[in-house]
């Protein structure tokens, strides 16, 4: 009514929403307050910003449980939404296909579950420029390494960042890319006695845990930026690994880190 004001008189307007026009001139006096700022919502922008801008509403609302604040998913939406903050949105998941079929190097060990097996006996490997080994036990990224081409020296470079002896690795999962099924790869594997492993053809779902892990590191780190050298991005891989394996929340862990779950002698089951 106000907006309209010079327009249409206000005994006219009133009308329409039924209001006397004593309330209408009532209301022009008496002007709503802003809402007061929500008490939590420094600990929320807190949780986000600690989450580098990857966290959505479930895992803040989880880490400000674990400070002793209570709040409801919709109530840390609407702080996040009023500040303009969002998650990091990820891309549909993988679905499977007809593919050629090659022949099989090796069957599928894991055989979807992942889970039950010792903590850094099994690590699994996706294609991708980036290249992550991830325990599936504990979701661990243990080994990491970038490169402009996706072949065997990407693969053996992540195995050179493994903090622990490869010789306690028995099985190494991945799909049936070349840069995984060469003699390169398999004179490696041969010299650790590590046990091959790979996925059915066409069928992603038999590798969903790198699957699922890359698409994280991709939407929180790759997506949408330049690197000025490849220098760059393997400093700010590192630094993300480090960060995803100590410090983010991982919901099928029950909101524990990767570390802290292997640490605290966990296995999913």
């Amino acid at each position: 009514m106000a907006a309209n004001a010079r327009r249409y008189p206000a005994s006219a307007q009133r009308r329409i929403p039924g209001v006397p026009r004593s309330t209408y001139y009532r209301m022009l006096a008496r002007p709503p307050r802003p809402k007061a700022p929500d008490p939590i919502e420094p600990d929320v922008l807190g949780a986000f910003e600690a989450s580098r801008g990857g966290y959505g509403a479930r895992r803040p609302k989880v880490a400000l449980e674990r400070s002793g604040i209570v709040a409801s998913r919709r109530r840390i939406c609407r702080i996040m939404r009023g500040n303009g903050l969002s998650s990091a949105c990820s891309g549909r998941a993988p679905r499977g296909g007809d593919r050629p079929v090659r022949p099989p190097s090796a069957e599928n060990v894991p055989a979807r579950p992942f889970d039950g097996h010792a903590p850094r006996t099994h690590v699994a490997a996706d294609l991708a420029y980036v290249r992550l080994l991830v325990d599936p036990c504990s979701r661990e990224i243990v080994g990491c390494s970038c490169g402009r081409r996706k072949d065997a020296r990407l693969v053996k470079a992540a195995f050179s960042n493994v903090a622990f002896p490869l010789t306690d690795i028995e099985v190494f999962h991945s799909d049936r890319g070349p840069e995984f099924c060469n003699g390169e790869v398999g004179a490696m594997l041969d010299a650790f006695g590590i046990r091959r492993s790979v996925s059915r053809p066409g069928n992603p779902y038999d590798n969903a845990v790198v699957e699922s892990t890359n698409r994280v590191l991709r939407r929180e780190l790759v997506r949408g930026r330049a690197f000025a050298s490849e220098d760059r991005l393997r400093t700010e891989l590192f630094d993300r690994v480090d960060w995803y394996d100590n410090c983010r929340l991982h919901s099928t862990l029950g909101y524990m880190t990767p570390a802290g779950f292997r640490e605290a002698g966990l296995v999913l089951s």
